[in-house]
């Protein structure tokens, strides 16, 4: 007569209540989380709608610039294309790169080769340090920001003087060429003027240029009636007929052995925040980890009941789906409860040409022959729950007809 082992309740998988109470903090916290970035993305889309596009009315669009200077006489024309914004380098064009930085090396060195000699002006936009020296080789991008947004012009550039002061604060330059060096910032200008030597006057008498700006402040909407942006803004951007407005775009795609990698794409300001989080992970964890040095045993303050115990290590086991650690504990403790009763010293119970003879001579035959009772005892591991289950009773079986007088 064979008895089927029944497990408790308490051993059994948990139930959705308990998974829902141990994971709800964490439930929360990612969607408290996504709602943030929602919002956030949300907002900040509402505000850099149009950003620099001078057909945008948005705060932080350039529509007003445009206007102005279509009041004028000056056309506007918006390009997405290095191609188009090569094409109309000409001495009757000022071109305007709104974000220089976007542009792949070669994209930067194959601009400033459509544009020197060319004669006319070419605004850069903040360049970064590495886009400034191939857009306007000879010129240095300072690695710290100026501390003011609104500066004087210290210079003798006619268009700086009638404006006079403008929010030009943002990235630094210094350079050694021939330039007009305005609006400085701890003696380092914030706009330069460059000539370029390469080119003849233009029919109106206006030499070929470029000019480097640290900030986009005094094209924005919301910033072009402060100080003097808007004076500013219209002499930089109004000394030629037509004004070519490029902004790159995901249509401007590079060569494909000039393809940027995942890694060029991040702002270095994310590298290092990723790097201070890493930091602050392991102090974290050198904070928590509290135990800096060997284990000191204790005495438990309550006595715990050993069928607690031994649902503990069964909950361990069954959360690791380690069937095979479970079998394997069983059937040494079977064995090591098996070999006094045969006659097998307890340093022997765990080799089969000791405890096998043994304990067949002992049931002599009433169990199965030798060979069942080494694939019970030494057999591989339960392939599911269910072998695991009939493994435990069927030891449970041998012991007790081992112990049975």
């Amino acid at each position: 007569m064979t008895t089927e082992a029944t497990l408790p309740t308490t051993a059994a998988s948990p139930t959705a209540r308990q998974v829902w109470t141990r994971t709800r903090g964490i439930a929360l916290a990612l969607v408290l989380l996504l709602v943030g970035a929602v919002a956030i993305a949300a907002v900040r889309s509402d505000a850099r709608h149009g950003e620099l596009d001078p057909r945008s009315a948005d705060p932080y669009g350039s529509r007003a610039v445009a206007e102005l200077l279509a009041d004028r006489g000056v056309s506007t024309r918006v390009v997405t294309t290095l191609d188009e914004a090569r094409a109309a380098a000409g001495p009757d064009t000022t071109l305007l790169v709104a974000v220089p930085d976007l542009l792949t090396e070669r994209q930067q060195t194959g601009l400033h080769s459509a544009t020197t000699g060319s004669g006319g002006r070419t605004v850069l936009l903040a360049p970064g340090g590495g886009a400034v020296e191939r857009l306007a080789p000879g010129v240095t991008a300072d690695p710290a920001l100026s501390l003011d947004s609104t500066l004087a012009p210290a210079c003798d550039l006619p268009a700086a003087r009638r404006a006079g002061n403008a929010d030009t604060g943002g990235i630094r330059y210094s350079t050694h060429l021939e330039a007009d060096a305005c609006y400085p910032s701890r003696r380092l200008a914030t706009l330069l003027r460059i000539p370029d030597p390469a080119a003849e006057a233009s029919p109106g008498g206006l030499p070929g240029d470029t000019v480097v700006l640290g900030a986009r402040d005094i094209l924005f909407n919301n910033h072009l009636d402060e100080h003097g942006n808007a004076s500013l803004a219209l002499q930089l951007l109004g000394s030629r007929d037509h004004l070519v407005w490029y902004l790159p775009s995901l249509s401007d795609v590079p060569d494909p052995d000039d393809e940027r990698g995942f890694f060029d794409l991040i702002p270095s300001g994310w590298l290092w925040g990723t790097l201070q989080l890493f930091i602050a992970a392991a102090l974290a964890a050198l904070w928590r980890a509290r135990r800096l040095g060997p284990l000191v045993p204790e005495k438990l303050p309550v006595a715990i009941r050993a069928s607690e115990t031994v649902e503990g290590r069964a909950r361990l086991y069954r959360k690791a789906n380690a069937r095979d650690r479970a079998a394997a504990a069983l059937r040494s403790a079977t064995r090591t409860r098996l070999a006094p009763l045969t006659g097998v010293p307890v340093s022997q119970a765990h080799t089969p040409e000791s405890l096998l003879p043994a304990l067949s001579a002992h049931l002599h035959g009433t169990h199965g022959d030798g060979q069942s009772l080494h694939a019970l005892l030494f057999g591989p591991p339960p392939g599911d729950d269910a072998a695991l289950i009939a493994l435990a009773d069927q030891l449970d079986a041998l012991e007790r007809e081992v112990r049975r007088p």
